[in-house]
């Protein structure tokens, strides 16, 4: 028994404009033409031989998911663990009552310190808890410092 197979449409300098232009590379003619250039040797892109604009093709394919990849990899502030939003809110609202929302590196040290992970939004629940009683023990410190003077 044989598995049918599909075989793939050879690439075209209609597919290397394509991938060029994608959303992800934004490549400018000139651009397109140095990266030819610079894979073939060849000036115009109607001289190229089928094998030289299937290399292209994987070529500027690795570029656009190189791209696509460093985007997906970025750090961002948002995001997190669903399962810790609310433990999250807590922990901002105890650095509120501390004062320390005017410098974010001040919870981000805090948290460090006390669970070993570097950023907030990486926490698991066990964690969360630490920060959050970490936290009310020194809001609690705080008023009864402010009670006795």
């Amino acid at each position: 028994m044989t598995a049918a197979r599909t075989r793939r449409k050879p690439a075209s300098i209609r597919t290397l404009w394509a991938i060029a232009k994608s959303p992800e590379l934004h490549l400018s003619d000139e651009d397109l033409h140095a990266v030819v250039f610079r894979e073939t040797g060849k000036e115009s892109m109607k001289k190229l031989s089928q094998g030289e604009i299937n290399e292209v093709a994987r070529v500027l394919q690795s570029m656009k998911d190189s791209v696509n990849s460093s985007a997906r990899t970025k750090r961002t502030d948002t995001g997190g663990d669903a399962r810790t939003v609310q433990q999250r809110r807590k922990i901002f609202a105890l650095t509120e009552e501390l004062g320390w929302n005017d410098d974010p590196r001040r919870i981000q040290g805090f948290v460090k310190r006390v669970t070993g992970v570097d950023r907030l939004e990486w926490l698991n629940v066990a964690q969360c808890e630490k920060v959050i009683e970490g936290l009310k023990a020194m809001v609690a410190r705080q008023e009864q410092k402010e009670a006795q003077t």
